[in-house]
């Protein structure tokens, strides 16, 4: 929307959402669109945080990293509005399209497809060794030969990101990331039906929850920003949005060690800090 403040970026030159720009700050596009990944940061941090403590597979620890970094990438859009080449407009609103629109199966809503005359490759890249990060999660349990999987996605990726950079696809890079996210959704609906324990399938549960309530937000903010401009008070369903991701991010990725602690018979339980907030505790034979 129109600018305030000067700008210290200077002009925008990418898509902005339903947020006026600089009314805070000179340093700061749309500030509640930049403040509001903070809550993924830190829960992602909260996540490594118990992953490195418990010592859980290293897996997990980069998929909390991942995700962070995904979270600063989105900040460092919002705060600046400065299109540098990317077909996604927010690095993690174009994760979100295609991981939380197939990876999380039909309980997904599409995000964001902002039509910009560029690709990054900084941004499609990423998201597609994510997406891998989360296929070995999900199927290398049931890999008989330890190493071929790991060394194959290895290679994968880089082979990607070279074609990718030399050949910059458009829709074929849609159409390969949802149909790496569609491959992993037999495994997450069979790891839900097979979780018996009651506060993990919550977990699920609140997931999904989030996720249909983030993208109620999202929808809106978008597609009512006309309406929503003329009004006294913004909902700011953009930021809602951020917060509600952060947190769904968050479930899934605490939901899986849960159901990877329970493939290693480490005991896991679902705990909750102060009663509220749930995380993983393991209990390791002391042979391991």
């Amino acid at each position: 929307m129109e600018d305030g403040l000067s700008s210290f970026w200077g002009p925008v030159t990418s898509t902005d959402w339903c947020e006026k720009n600089y009314v805070y700050s000179s340093y700061i596009a749309e500030f509640f669109n930049t403040i509001s990944n903070v809550p993924g940061i830190l829960l992602a941090l909260i996540g490594l945080v118990n992953a490195l403590r418990q010592r859980f597979e290293k897996r997990f620890s980069v998929l909390h990293i991942s995700n962070m970094i995904l979270a600063i990438g989105s900040m460092i859009y919002h705060s600046t509005l400065q299109h540098v080449g990317t077909e996604y407009a927010d690095p993690v609103d174009g994760f979100i399209f295609t991981f939380m629109g197939s990876l999380h199966s039909g309980m997904i809503v599409a995000g964001q497809l902002d039509q910009l005359d560029q690709q990054q490759q900084g941004d499609e890249t990423p998201m597609v060794w994510e997406m891998l990060l989360y296929f070995y999660i999900l199927y290398s349990p049931d890999w008989h030969y330890r190493s071929t999987m790991p060394t194959f996605l290895f290679f994968y990726g880089a082979l990607y990101a070279v074609v990718h950079a030399l050949f910059r696809f458009g829709f074929g890079f849609k159409v390969h990331y949802v149909i790496l996210c569609l491959l992993c959704i037999p495994r997450m609906y069979k790891y839900y039906i097979y979780t018996k324990d009651v506060s993990a399938k919550r977990l699920a549960k609140l997931y999904v929850a989030t996720l249909l309530l983030g993208s109620m937000c999202w929808l809106s903010d978008r597609v009512f920003c006309r309406e929503i401009s003329h009004w006294h008070f913004n909902p700011q369903g953009h930021a809602l949005w951020h917060i509600l991701m952060g947190f769904n991010s968050y479930f899934a990725n605490t939901f899986l060690m849960f159901c990877r602690a329970q493939q290693r018979e480490w005991n896991p339980k679902v705990v909750y800090f102060l009663g509220v907030f749930p995380y993983v505790k393991i209990q390791k034979p002391k042979s391991q």
